[in-house]
C-alpha cells in the first residue's frame, strides 16, 4: 500500500462542542500521521471553491453558510489508504446512516452538522491539501 495524504476538517459545530481532541486522538489511534494543522476562520471565497462541484445545488449556499460561520480545525493527515482509513472512521455523510464508534455515529446527529469532512478520492485530497495548505 501507497503512503497517503487526506484533508481533515473539524467543522464549526465539532471546534463548538470541544470535540477536536477527540477527534484527532481518534485519527492518531487509527496510526495516522497529523503533518499539519492550524485553527482558522474559513474565508467565503476558499469555502466557495472547496464545495464548488456543489454549487448548482440547492444546498451549496447553506454548505458554505455553515463552514465560515466559525472556528474550525484544519489538518493533513497521512498514512497507508490515509483517505479510506479516515472517511470509515468519519462514517458516512448522513449521520442517520453512521454507526456507532465512527465519529459522525457517536457525535452527530443531522448531516448539515456532521462535525467533520475529508477527502473522498486522491484527487480531492490533492486539490483540497494545495487549497487550505499551499504548494
Amino acid at each position: 500500500m501507497a503512503i497517503e495524504s487526506t484533508l481533515l476538517i473539524v467543522k464549526p459545530d465539532g471546534v463548538r462542542r470541544g470535540l477536536v481532541g477527540e477527534i484527532l486522538r481518534r485519527a492518531e489511534a487509527k496510526g495516522l500521521t497529523i503533518d499539519a494543522l492550524e485553527l482558522r476562520v474559513i474565508e467565503r471565497a476558499t469555502a466557495e471553491e472547496h464545495y464548488g462541484e456543489h454549487r448548482d445545488k440547492p444546498f451549496f449556499s447553506e454548505l458554505v453558510d455553515f463552514i465560515i460561520g466559525g472556528p474550525v480545525v484544519v489538518g493533513k493527515l497521512s498514512g497507508e489508504s490515509a483517505i479510506t482509513c479516515w472517511r470509515t472512521l468519519m462514517g458516512p455523510t448522513d449521520p442517520v446512516d453512521a454507526p456507532p464508534g465512527s465519529i459522525r455515529g457517536d457525535y452527530a446527529t443531522v448531516i448539515g452538522e456532521n462535525i467533520v469532512h475529508g477527502s473522498d478520492s486522491p484527487e480531492s485530497a490533492a486539490r483540497e491539501l494545495k487549497l487550505f495548505f499551499g504548494g
